[in-house]
This record gives structure tokens, C-alpha cells and sequence, in this order.
């Protein structure tokens, strides 16, 4: 949970999982978007994919990102237990 919340803490990391409620997509069409260097999206993501946020697969020399909806649901079951 902790490197969830670590990954959820930067506004750069939350606005690529926004990108990605759009659909899958590789890390240059993520980058793209994002004034900072390929290194540096490729650290985001990385942190992004240890906290299980986003799941990554090799298509040919692509790696394709794609958002792991099944975190999403468990965090926001954990998150719902607060409510009462």
C-alpha cells in the first residue's frame, strides 16, 4: 500500500494515470504529452507499474501501458471503509 500512495503522491505520475483512463498507450505517446525528458517518464512509469497503477506489455519494440483498474477497485474499497 505504501508505494501505492508514494506513486499517488506526484501530480506528474497522476496526470499520466489520467492519460491512460483514455486507453492503453506507449511511453513516447505518453511522453509526448509531458515536457520532460524519456528517462524521466520512463522513472514515472516505472513507480507507476511497481505500485501496480499500470500494467506494461512489449508489442514488438513497443512497451504498452495500460491502467490495472483491479488496484483502483481495491483501493477504493480500503478507502470506503472509512466512510461509516
Amino acid at each position: 500500500m505504501n508505494a501505492l500512495f508514494k506513486a499517488l503522491n506526484d501530480p506528474t505520475r497522476r496526470a499520466i494515470l489520467e492519460r491512460l483512463r483514455n486507453g492503453p498507450a506507449t511511453a513516447g505517446a505518453i511522453a509526448e504529452q509531458f515536457q520532460f525528458s524519456a528517462p524521466t517518464i520512463s522513472h514515472h512509469l516505472d513507480l507507476l507499474r511497481q505500485a501496480d497503477l499500470v500494467t506494461s506489455q512489449k508489442q514488438g519494440q513497443f512497451v504498452v501501458y495500460t491502467l490495472n483498474m483491479t488496484v483502483f477497485d481495491e483501493l477504493l474499497g480500503w478507502l470506503y471503509q472509512f466512510k461509516s
